[in-house]
C-alpha cells in the first residue's frame, strides 16, 4: 500500500480539531491515532487487572503483556521477547539499568558517555560512576556536521573502558549516528554499548541483532504511542545482570526488572501504535516485514517533506540550522536560530499562529553549550513527522518570513 499523509491524518483527532494547530513537536511526543487511545480505553474498562489471577481479566493482561513483549522484540528485531523490559520511560530505565550494569565497577574503570545525548544518557551514567569511583569521558562534539566527533571518542577507549552510552539520533539536530562504527570499536576492547533510540525510533527501522549493541532503549510516545518505555537487553544480561527488586518478584527473566504493576493500559496503546504505523507495509502475515516495508515508506516520505522544508529555511535571510543532512544521515529535525530574534521569541510567535515548536536545549545540554548557545536561549527546534504535510511547512515559514 502506498503511503497517504491524507488518510494517515484522518486517524488523530487532534490534527482535525483543536483549532487548526500545527504540530511540529513531533521529538518531544508525537499525537496519538484515534485506535491508540480506544486500545488504552479497552484495556482500562475491559480487562484491568494485575497479573497471575484465574480470573478473566487477569487472563487479559497476561496476554497484553506478552504480546507487547512480542510486539517490542519485532519492531527491534531482537531474537527473543524476552530480551524487552517495560517501564514508565526512557529516562527511568537508563536510571534503572545504570544500577545494574554497573554494580561490579571500580575505581579504575571508565565510561564514555557524549556531548550529542539527551542527559537521560548521560547523567544516569556519571552518577553511576561517581558510586564506584569510576571515571567518566565525555565525547566531543563535531560542530560543523553537530556529529559525534568519533576521533575524539576512539582515542578515549582502551582496555579499561566499560561501557559507551551514546544516543542513535540527536534529539535536537537530528544527526543519526554512525553506531556500527562505534560498536565495533567498543567490541574490540571489550566494553558494552547502551544506546538511546527514542528519537530514531519514529524515523528509523532499528535492528538490534546487526547493531550487536548490548542494551538499547526507547519510548512509545515518540512514535504516536503512549508513555512507555521499552529496553532492549542482550540475550547474555538478561537473566545474569542483578536486577534491583524485591525479593518475591522473578528470579529471571525480564520480569526481574519490571518494579512494580506495570502500566497494561500502556502496553496496550503501544501495540495498537504499533498496528497503526505497520499499515502501509504489504505483509498480512509478517509484522516484522509489514513494520519494515511500512516505516520505509514513512521514511520516504519525511525525508521529501524534510528536503522541502530545509529549502525553504534556506530562503529566509538570518536563518541558521545546525549541521543537517537529510537521508541516512538524519531525521526530518531541525535545530535553528533566526539573527535578531531569542527562541523564545520565536516559539511565542509561531504559538500565536497555532505552530507548536520548541525551544531551548531539549535535555541535549553538552551539544548547546559546545555550540556557544546556553547563555543565549539554546535553539529552536522543529520536528516533521509522517502526519505534517507540506502545507504545514508553508504555513510556517510564512509566520518566519514575517518576523
Amino acid at each position: 500500500m502506498k503511503f497517504d499523509v491524507e488518510l494517515a491524518r484522518k486517524q488523530f483527532p487532534a490534527l482535525s480539531g483543536f483549532e487548526g494547530h500545527v504540530y511540529f513537536d513531533g521529538p518531544g511526543g508525537a499525537q496519538v491515532p484515534q485506535q491508540v487511545a480506544e486500545a488504552v480505553a479497552a484495556y482500562l474498562l475491559h480487562s484491568n487487572a494485575n497479573l497471575g489471577g484465574f480470573f478473566e481479566s487477569s487472563k487479559r493482561t497476561n496476554a497484553v503483556l506478552d504480546k507487547a513483549r512480542v510486539y517490542a522484540a519485532t519492531i527491534l528485531n531482537a531474537a527473543s521477547k524476552d530480551s524487552i523490559v517495560f517501564d514508565q520511560n526512557m529516562t527511568s530505565l537508563a536510571f534503572k539499568l545504570s544500577r545494574a550494569i554497573s554494580k561490579d565497577w571500580h575505581e579504575q574503570d571508565e565510561v564514555i558517555v557524549t556531548s550529542l545525548d539527551h542527559y537521560s544518557n548521560v547523567s544516569s551514567w556519571q552518577l553511576a560512576a561517581q558510586d564506584k569511583g569510576a571515571k567518566v569521558h565525555q565525547v566531543q562534539v563535531d560542530v560543523d556536521r553537530c556529529d559525534l566527533d568519533y576521533v575524539h571518542l576512539e582515542s578515549l577507549l582502551n582496555p579499561n573502558t566499560k561501557l559507551i552510552a551514546l544516543t542513535y539520533a540527536s534529539n535536537t539536530t537530528g544527526t543519526i549516528v554512525d553506531l556500527k562504527r562505534v560498536i565495533d570499536k567498543a567490541k574490540s576492547v571489550g566494553a558494552l554499548v547502551f544506546v538511546d533510540a527514542v528519537h530514531l525510533a519514529p524515523h528509523g527501522i532499528i535492528d538490534v541483532q546487526a547493531l550487536g549493541c548490548d542494551f538499547l532503549c526507547c519510548s512509545a510516545y515518540k512514535f504516536c504511542g503512549p508513555h512507555l518505555g521499552i529496553s532492549y537487553i542482550a540475550p547474555t544480561f538478561i537473566d545474569s545482570l542483578q536486577a534491583y527488586k524485591v525479593e518475591p518478584a522473578p528470579a529471571l527473566g525480564p520480569a526481574r526488572f519490571e518494579t512494580g504493576t506495570q502500566s497494561f493500559e500502556a502496553m496496550s496503546g503501544f501495540i495498537a501504535a504499533v498496528d497503526y504505523l505497520s499499515q502501509w507495509g504489504d505483509s498480512e502475515t509478517d509484522l516484522r516485514l509489514a513494520w519494515t516495508q511500512s516505516m520505509g515508506k514513512v521514511i520516504e516520505y519525511e525525508t521529501s517533506l524534510g528536503q522541502y522544508c530545509l529549502e525553504q529555511l534556506a530562503s529566509i535571510p538570518g536563518v541558521q540550522v545546525y549541521g543537517h543532512q537529510l537521508g541516512a544521515l538524519s531525521t526530518p529535525t531541525y535545530a535553528l536560530r533566526i539573527e535578531g530574534h531569542s527562541p523564545e521569541s520565536v516559539a511565542k510567535t509561531l504559538a500565536q499562529h497555532k505552530v507548536c515548536i520548541w525551544h531551548g536545549h531539549f535535555y541535549a545540554k553538552g551539544l548547546v553549550e559546545q555550540l556557544g548557545l546556553a547563555d543565549q536561549g539554546g535553539l529552536i527546534r522543529i520536528g516533521l513527522m509522517h502526519y505534517n504535510t507540506y502545507a504545514e511547512v508553508d504555513l510556517m515559514i510564512g509566520v518566519l518570513r514575517r518576523l
